[in-house]
């Protein structure tokens, strides 16, 4: 039974009391804002974030390395690539939400390091905390007597263990009250500076590409092997500048492709086709030193002129002629084909907007070895990539190509819309096939077309940033800075020297580990010995 509200022993009755919060305002929601970005939690979350949003960029090619695969993408999706452009997916690494990012830990990483930075220098510059009262209470305690006699004849102890430990690295302070003396030192401060130089380095790297992407450069050209590139940029077939790009930084120097190695695959069954080596032979034409014959490899880029020139790849470019029916050449060109599948399946375009009765286009499609078999379409398949059995098969459109409209075109592309189908599918004449060497006629009497030979292209990246050797610098601190967080142990130590009324000594020693540190108990042990054994030896003659 519960007791009357106004009995003597029952509970005051409580209060309600509206506690009422003051408003941060502004200035305090920024304040709170500052305070959750620069948590190391936050610098964690973000840093991972960083390397979520960069996985697109490796699922679908990217218009600064690959933007012919970019076009291809579009060929090959036009529903969802439309799409993947807005939301940035071809650019991931210049769009906005990754840029967000990308500045959003720049400024973590800033907050974190700063306030940390000065907090180290104020310990470093600080005494050596004193001794606690009860050591008994730390790790690794121990505690070793010296009798009169002994306390007698041995030097002052903590003297001694000062010395010991300022030779083992120890910064040391000493402490005496009525009945004891003590040495605290502490070591292990290196711990702090390598997590600050890791975290200042990681700062570092995030600076030096983000000035690299702003100051360098990178273009693709594909190079048809005996002809040239010059770094100017009319000669790039795609060109992507940093934010802060001058065309005045373009160093001058040329690369002519001299030949092209390739290896494939013969033997093993299970691997037949697969490329083993690329090789290009070039000779390069440069500043000072630059100039020479060399050669260009997947994993061996070139360097001149301050930029990296790497081979990406390699293809095949048929030289076409294309006569009138008088037998005038209208056309002559060794056009690239782009590769479509591993054994090279290759497609390509040729225009000829000057010379017949109406302007031409073809599309054509390369086989480096033609198979015996046909698809459903009647096309051919390679089934090696090497020049074994050649073939290239034409579609021949005739009609306005809208090369005089002004407006810029592919040359990978043949818009077919205001074209007219000669041959090919869906026309009463085949596709017009051709090996090396041969000639076939234009249908219509529009006059003739050869294969002449087969050369190969060299596809290069030529990749420019002024800030390489600074990431490498960044890098290298990062790593010696993680290992020195991780590796170096922080720690404390004491030495407690108490005289008793009789004349013994009573020596304490003990420590405190910052972190994790299971050397800490070995350590103070092996001071106790060492400390004892220098305080009972006999000194030497």
């Amino acid at each position: 039974m519960s007791r009357p509200s106004d009995h003597i022993d029952s509970a005051p009755p409580q209060q309600e009391t509206d506690v009422t919060q003051p408003a941060l305002g502004f200035v305090g929601w920024l304040r709170w804002f500052w305070r959750q970005l620069t948590s190391m939690r936050t610098a964690l979350f973000l840093l991972l974030l960083l390397a979520i949003a960069a996985v697109p960029g490796s699922l679908v090619p990217q218009r600064s390395s690959d933007p012919n695969g970019v076009t291809q993408y579009f060929q090959a999706h036009p529903d969802i690539a439309p799409f993947l452009d807005k939301l940035q997916a071809f650019d991931v690494y210049t769009s906005v939400w990754f840029s967000a990012i990308y500045l959003l830990l720049f400024a973590s990483l800033v907050g974190c390091v700063i306030p940390r930075t000065k907090h180290h220098f104020d310990a470093l510059r600080a005494k050596p905390p004193r001794t606690p009262v009860r050591l008994q209470r730390m790790a690794g305690f121990q505690s070793r007597t010296l009798s009169p006699e002994q306390a007698a004849t041995a030097a002052e102890p903590i003297s001694a263990a000062r010395a010991q430990l300022r030779k083992s690295g120890y910064r040391v302070a000493l402490f005496e009250d009525a009945r004891s003396t003590s040495v605290s030192a502490e070591r292990g401060y290196l711990r702090e500076t390598g997590n600050l130089v890791f975290h200042s380095a990681l700062v570092g790297i995030l600076l030096a590409v983000g000035l690299g992407g702003g100051f360098g450069y990178n273009g693709q050209k594909v190079v048809v092997v005996g002809q040239s590139f010059v770094n100017s940029l009319p000669s790039y077939n795609s060109f992507n500048p940093g934010r802060f790009f001058n065309d005045t930084s373009l160093q001058p120097f040329s690369i002519r492709v001299d030949s092209l190695d390739v290896a494939y695959e013969t033997k093993n069954v299970n691997a037949m086709g697969q490329p083993l080596d690329y090789t290009a032979h070039v000779t390069t034409t440069g500043p000072g030193s630059a100039s020479g014959t060399t050669t260009i490899k997947v994993n061996d880029p070139l360097e001149i002129g301050g930029t990296q020139v790497y081979l990406l790849g390699n293809g095949y470019a048929p030289t076409i002629t294309v006569r009138n029916p008088d037998g005038t050449i209208v056309f002559q060109d060794s056009v690239p084909f782009l590769p479509q599948d591993p054994n090279l399946t290759s497609l390509g375009v040729v225009k000829v907007p000057d010379g017949l009765a109406k302007q031409l286009g073809m599309i054509g499609f390369f086989y480096p070895t033609k198979g015996d078999s046909q698809t459903a379409t009647g096309a051919f398949a390679s089934t090696f990539p090497g020049l074994n059995n050649p073939l290239l098969t034409l579609n021949v459109y005739q009609g306005d190509l809208g090369v005089n409209s002004g407006v810029p075109q592919s040359v990978y592309n043949l818009d077919t819309d205001k074209l007219t189908q000669l041959t090919g599918p869906g026309t009463k004449l085949k596709a017009l096939e051709l090996a090396p060497g041969q000639t076939v006629q234009l249908p219509n009497g529009l006059g003739s077309v050869s294969l002449d030979n087969v050369k190969r292209f060299a596809s290069l990246d030529i990749h420019h940033d002024p800030t390489q050797g600074w990431v490498l610098l960044f890098a290298i601190l990062v790593l010696a800075g993680l290992l020195t967080s991780l590796f170096v142990p922080r720690r404390r130590i004491w030495v407690k020297a108490i005289r008793g009324d009789d004349g013994s000594v009573t020596l304490e020693y003990a420590g405190l580990a910052r972190g994790d540190d299971p050397n800490l108990g070995a350590a103070v042990n092996a001071l106790a010995d060492r400390h004892i054994a220098s305080l009972t030896a006999p000194e030497n003659p």
